[in-house]
């Protein structure tokens, strides 16, 4: 019965469903139970260290369960989107509730879209990666297929990786610098491997080319169904859903730096290279996400078996309560850099 925890996951995904059918107020009730709820309870309920014996980790590893959570986060998503679009050109949202719609929506398209997507990307079967692209499509960030799992996982906290944050960089300043740089290098490190494989940079075979003809015809069907309204709306939350996950890129691995050693290589990526939090309900609504120093250490760790490293550097609060605070720069500065300082 514990292994149910994560059906807390699909709170947010059904509230979206119940905030377009009730409106009013209730619209905004997804955006309210992951940025005002979970940080409540984050901050009450006690946190868990505990790691799992060699016979749990096969058990939870042969339970099919944990896949099928993740992969019944693909139609919650899409279908979420339809029904949104649907009363968009039925004109039935007030101003009100349009923007809280799309506040809800936006935290789904980020928490059980791309951060799902991200779990999936770093399986080997092709179904799952397909289905980890489908999540990643309607955020218009296709290419962090190529770039988080090719690029950051190697290049992690070094100047090299765009998705490290920076010791007193502002996150709207990582933002920018993030967003733009991994998708320059998807297109670079594509082009490699197309290389290496021996294959022409205008190939079938480029991912890129694919992602971005495919994001095209989805803007393009979005248009001709829901004309420009419902094409700007689409835009608008893909945007608000890759920040969200550029607001988690900016608080896992703030200030990190590994160092670079006398032949040129950097130190192996270790536990104090990620920012982790063994905050109860932030881990279940985030499919343990936040345990990410295990993530990086093996990457395709499927998220159920994930440890807590004792060496791991420890936010002192969960995920959504950090995203929230790194929005006001001074504030994060002063926490997090007295955290860096003293080394956990």
């Amino acid at each position: 019965m514990r292994d149910l925890k994560y059906l807390a996951a699909y709170i947010a995904p059904i509230l979206v469903f119940v905030g377009v059918y009730f409106g009013g107020v209730v619209t905004l009730s997804a955006f309210v139970f992951a940025f005002i709820l979970v940080p409540i309870l984050d901050s009450t309920l006690p946190q868990s260290k505990r790691n799992f014996s060699e016979d749990e980790v096969e058990t939870k590893l042969s339970n099919k369960l944990f896949d099928v959570l993740l992969y019944l986060n693909l139609p919650l998503v899409w279908g979420g989107i339809a029904y949104f679009l649907v009363g968009l050109v039925n004109d039935q949202y007030t101003t009100f509730e349009l923007v809280g719609n799309m506040l809800s929506l936006g935290v789904v398209m980020g928490a059980s879209g791309i951060n799902v997507a991200h779990e999936l990307g770093h399986r080997f079967t092709r179904g799952e990666q397909w289905m980890a692209q489908a999540l990643l499509l309607p955020s218009l960030y296709m290419h962090f297929y190529v770039e988080h799992n090719i690029g950051h996982h190697k290049h992690v906290a070094t100047p090299e990786d765009p998705s490290t944050a920076r010791y007193n960089e502002a996150i709207y300043v990582f933002w920018i610098r993030s967003t733009w740089q991994s998708y320059i290098n998807a297109w670079k490190l594509e082009s490699r491997k197309l290389r290496r494989e021996g294959y022409q940079f205008w190939s079938i075979r480029n991912r890129m080319i694919h992602f971005t003809v495919v994001q095209a015809i989805y803007l393009a069907v979005v248009f001709i169904l829901t004309s420009w309204q419902g094409l700007l709306a689409m835009l608008i939350l893909a945007v608000f859903s890759f920040l969200l996950l550029e607001t988690i890129n900016y608080i896992e691995h703030y200030g990190l730096v590994r160092e670079k050693k006398k032949n040129g290589e950097y130190e192996r990526v270790s536990p104090k290279h990620s920012w982790n939090s063994n905050h109860v309900l932030g881990r279940v609504v985030l499919y343990e996400l936040t345990r990410h120093s295990d993530h990086h250490f093996i990457a395709s760790k499927k998220y159920q078996i994930l440890d807590h490293q004792e060496e791991a550097l420890m936010m002192p609060f969960g995920y959504p309560t950090s995203m929230l605070l790194s929005l006001f720069p001074p504030v994060w500065f002063k926490v997090m850099n007295r955290k860096l300082k003293e080394g956990n």
